[in-house]
């Protein structure tokens, strides 16, 4: 039988929870009261600091870590008095489960995390959204695959064409530069790409329709798991089709280093067969570093942002305080990150991630602050979270260095185009 509580217990029962209620509720003020006015928020930038993608990784914490000094050095948040952004960065390893793991950590060792930036690799990204968004932590990549923005996430927001855009961009692009140059329209097309998400997310609208719909026959189409040990057999097929320019997708410098060497060992390097990558890899420094830099001569690649016109003075500052070459993509787009999350806190007055989540949905500007990095100079997110007005750029390497060949707007240079 139980035995009825004594009116002592009850009331020191009572006091207790009462206790316990006050506690709470003040506990809620003070976070309610810490998110209006921090002296500090954080931000996080998850990407492979390891493995095969770490080059990658580094050049992104460059790139935030820049842009939250400037925030910092700049007065800060000033709608939260001045709060100044700590950058917390997290590995995401070589592969999706380590990827995953990170996020993990990452939320619980970081409850107040107001928002962050990664990826990089596609792969990687759809793992890392899976964690973040059960956190409602809003959540900027430059990774390209569909899948990131199909799911039907709130927190999701892509700073870049997706991969589908950028397929369709690419073909039209690649056949209007050749016929400026040359008067003829290419028809033969080869296609060499990893089987990660991203590229995979390129080929496949092409295989379906797009190649046919622009008169061109793919005559190589062909896929390989990174790390590529050995490209010949890849360029030799290459060699005996004989496309009228190749799509070179993969997602790694020494990949990179790999295929560019083995199509010169084979006589279609330094512009004999005009050769398009895709991704800021292809205009990292390290690239002209592992191989000789007149092997990527006149090779393009296309990507979704590069510092072109009207962005001189921030690469100057990024190479005066990083020693790196240029300010790129992988560097660029995390700075752009960081900016857009401050515009997102002040325009919110909160620290609070999804007041600042709705902030960023809601953003809307063209030709001032945060939009200026991108190449349409127009920053909105359409409801999935994909950016409006996405623009794809295309680069080529002039004398050891990427230059922007289009879009007009932001070009620094004229794009060749050898002829045959």
């Amino acid at each position: 039988m139980t035995t009825p509580l004594s009116n002592t217990a009850a009331t020191r029962r009572g006091a207790l929870a009462l206790g316990l209620g006050a506690a709470t509720a003040g506990a809620g003020f003070r976070r309610a009261r810490a998110q209006q006015n921090p002296a500090e928020v954080k931000v996080a930038v998850l990407a492979p600091m390891s493995g095969p993608w770490a080059r990658q990784g580094i050049l992104a914490r460059l790139g935030a870590e820049m842009a939250v000094d400037d925030i910092n050095s700049s007065g800060g948040i000033r709608a939260l008095g001045g709060a100044k952004m700590k950058l917390v960065i997290y590995d995401a390893g070589e592969n999706p489960e380590r990827a995953k793991n990170a996020a993990q950590r990452m939320v619980a060792q970081e409850p107040d995390l107001v928002g962050g930036s990664g990826a990089w690799l596609s792969s990687f990204t759809l793992a890392v959204t899976e964690v973040t968004e059960r956190a409602e932590i809003p959540w900027l990549t430059l990774s390209y695959a569909d899948s990131i923005t199909e799911r039907g996430f709130r927190y999701v927001f892509q700073c870049s064409p997706t991969s589908s855009a950028q397929a369709r961009q690419t073909l039209p692009e690649v056949l209007a530069l050749a016929e400026r140059a040359t008067g003829r329209r290419p028809r033969r097309l080869g296609m060499i790409a990893d089987n990660t998400a991203a590229p995979q997310g390129i080929v496949k609208p092409i295989r379906e329709g797009e190649a046919q719909k622009h008169g061109l026959t793919i005559v190589v189409d062909e896929t390989f798991t990174p790390p590529l040990s050995d490209a010949t057999p890849l360029i030799q097929r290459v060699r005996s089709a004989r496309p009228d320019f190749l799509l070179l997708l993969s997602t790694a410098v020494p990949d990179d280093k790999l295929l560019v060497e083995k199509l010169n060992e084979f006589g279609l390097g330094q512009g004999r067969l005009p050769t398009i990558g895709n991704g800021g890899h292809w205009g990292a420094p390290e690239l002209a570093q592992v191989t000789n830099p007149r092997i990527l001569e006149g090779m393009m690649f296309t990507l979704s942002n590069w510092p072109g016109k009207g962005l001189e003075e921030l690469n100057r500052r990024f190479v005066a305080r990083t020693g790196e070459p240029w300010l790129g993509h992988d560097s660029l787009l995390p700075y752009a990150d960081m900016m857009i999350l401050r515009e997102a806190m002040e325009r919110a007055g909160s620290a609070d991630r999804r007041k600042v989540a709705e902030a960023i949905r809601s953003l809307d500007i063209r030709n001032e602050g945060p939009a200026l990095y991108f190449p349409s100079r127009h920053l909105k997110f359409d409801q999935r979270g994909r950016l409006v007005d996405a623009v794809m750029v295309t680069c080529q390497w002039r004398g050891g260095v990427p230059q922007v060949v289009s879009p007009e707007t932001i070009a620094t240079a004229q794009a060749l185009w050898p002829r045959s």
